[in-house]
């Protein structure tokens, strides 16, 4: 199924297995790959500590964490499935929650869409408390609103004062 208008897709990257960058690169390309997509604005790539079910933890490898921001004529789920097949052509294996991967594709928004369905939630139902989203995000888009939330300069800075993760 395809959107008649294009939409705007926000996709949060991360890697902290294997040649990080590389595999954030190839994931850019795919993505620009996509069927009636482009890529419109990549985020420089941000170290950040492993993020765990528990918390961070400086113990895993760090991972390399970015954001692409798409234009699609795909519908939403026909987008995540891509975004699932370019995790698997990267070696992503699901083994544990929230554990070390080779690539970690999400969907942040879809345009201003809002969708809580068994397979596909967006905008992503963590994403305001994550500043290794935002903070790319905010790079890439200045003015991004993250529907439900607000502003993402103001959830970023709202984190980053509040010591959240």
């Amino acid at each position: 199924m395809t959107v008649v208008h294009p939409a705007t897709a926000v996709i949060a990257l991360g890697s902290n297995l294997g040649d990080r960058e590389a595999t954030l690169e190839r994931a850019v390309a795919a993505l620009d790959g996509l069927p009636e997509s482009s890529i419109l604005a990549v985020s420089s790539w941000h170290g950040t500590v492993a993020l765990t079910v528990d918390g961070l933890d400086p113990e895993k490898p760090a991972y390399l964490n970015g954001v692409a921001v798409l234009q699609t004529h795909l519908d939403p789920y026909s987008l995540l499935d891509a975004l699932r097949a370019i995790e698997a052509e990267n070696g992503r294996e699901r083994i544990e929650r929230w554990g070390d991967r080779t690539l970690d594709l999400d969907l942040i928004a879809f345009d201003d869409l809002e969708i809580d369905s068994d397979v596909l939630q967006v905008p992503h139902p963590r994403a305001h408390e994550r500043d290794f989203v935002l903070a790319p995000w905010l790079e890439v888009q200045p003015d991004a609103h993250l529907t439900g939330h607000g502003d993402v300069a103001a959830l970023l800075a709202a984190l980053q004062s509040g010591g959240a993760e």
